[in-house]
């Protein structure tokens, strides 16, 4: 009998693997393994499924850092006390976080800011530190939040106080010490520390005029004088509040050229004729200082007998000339004229008169 042809060698191949796999199935299903294999894919199926439509867990969130805080700078940051009030404002976020923390920083002068105390935030966004203490010279104060985790703020906007407590320094530079004022009042400038506040107080004749100094501490104020000697009070109070006083005296002057004529004596006996008379004369200016190179003439006249007179005479630097005659052996009773004129090249002239009596 004759064979008709054979299968074809590829479905041969695919005949070879079915049976193989069909071999491993029984083998599987005889040794329960192929409920294994079953599950292990299921498992692997569900995980993956379970990882690509479950929610994401959120992660931790992280810690947040407060805004700084404000202080308040002060009206006057010179000040005379060892201690202040630091006043503040925290933020709205932070105000009533008993967790969180202000913490206060000093610099002193030029030196570096360091952390000198911590107070608790209170309920409000207000806070006020008292007794803070001051070292001398320029204090310049920061201030920060740190928040329950320890994370700080930036630090605040700065102020400074400036502790104090020397007295302002006075300088009056016009008029001068004993100097004389040919007015009804007196300018009195000077110099302090700047800013002062100054008072001027004439305790001759009560009368007081407020001032201030200026930025750089010069200072000028017109007071009542009256005539003669003034006593002259200047007080100044720094911007710290130190308080310091100047004093000095002015005499008012009569604002004219004068002359003062004296004598050795006023009183003489004739009977003690003849007799030297010294007759002196001190002229001052029209501000009361003594005035050298006046030109002076005296004259003396006598009763009984001729007129007596000095050649020209000057003075010197102390305003005075003198001249020294002799009232003559038959003079009479009576008074005795003596007159002395000045004359000045820049104040023009002016005379003075006194008498000696004879008995």
């Amino acid at each position: 009998m004759e064979r008709g042809p054979g299968i074809a060698l590829p479905f041969r191949l695919l005949l070879v693997v079915a049976v193989a796999a069909l071999g491993v199935g029984v083998l599987l299903v005889a040794s329960g393994g192929l409920g294994r294999v079953a599950t292990a894919i299921g498992t692997s199926l569900t995980g993956f499924l379970s990882d690509i439509t479950s929610t994401p867990a959120p992660s931790a969130t992280a810690p947040t850092v407060a805004d700084a805080p404000s202080l308040e700078p002060p009206d006057e940051p010179y000040t005379n006390q060892p201690s202040i009030d630091l006043i503040g404002t925290v933020p709205a976020a932070v105000a009533g976080d008993a967790d969180s923390r202000i913490r206060i920083y000093v610099a002193i002068g030029d030196g570096e800011s360091g952390p000198i105390m911590e107070v608790p935030v209170g309920p409000s966004q207000h806070f006020l530190v008292p007794d803070v203490q001051l070292s001398k010279g320029t204090n310049t104060f920061t201030a920060s939040i740190v928040g329950p985790t320890g994370l700080e703020s930036e630090k605040s906007a700065s102020v400074a106080y400036i502790l104090d407590t020397s007295k302002p320094r006075i300088t009056i530079t016009s008029p001068k010490n004993n100097g004389v004022v040919n007015a009804k009042s007196a300018t009195i400038v000077g110099q302090t520390q700047g800013r002062s506040t100054i008072s001027i107080r004439n305790t001759t004749t009560n009368a007081t005029v407020s001032g201030a100094a200026d930025g750089k501490g010069a200072f000028s104020a017109i007071v009542p004088i009256a005539a003669g000697t003034n006593t002259i009070q200047v007080t100044a109070t720094d911007p710290a509040g130190n308080v310091n006083t100047a004093t000095l005296t002015v005499r008012r002057g009569t604002g004219a050229l004068m002359a003062n004529l004296s004598a050795s004596f006023y009183q003489l006996k004739i009977s003690k004729l003849p007799e030297p008379v010294t007759l002196s004369v001190t002229v001052t200016d029209p501000d009361g200082r003594p005035l050298a190179g006046a030109s002076v003439t005296f004259t003396l006249a006598v009763p009984g007998v001729p007129a007596i007179a000095s050649s020209e005479l000057t003075t010197s630097a102390a305003g005075k000339a003198t001249f020294t005659t002799t009232i003559p052996k038959g003079a009479t009773k009576g008074q005795a004229s003596v007159t002395v004129i000045v004359s000045t090249q820049d104040f023009g002239n002016t005379t003075d008169r006194t008498v000696i009596t004879l008995q």
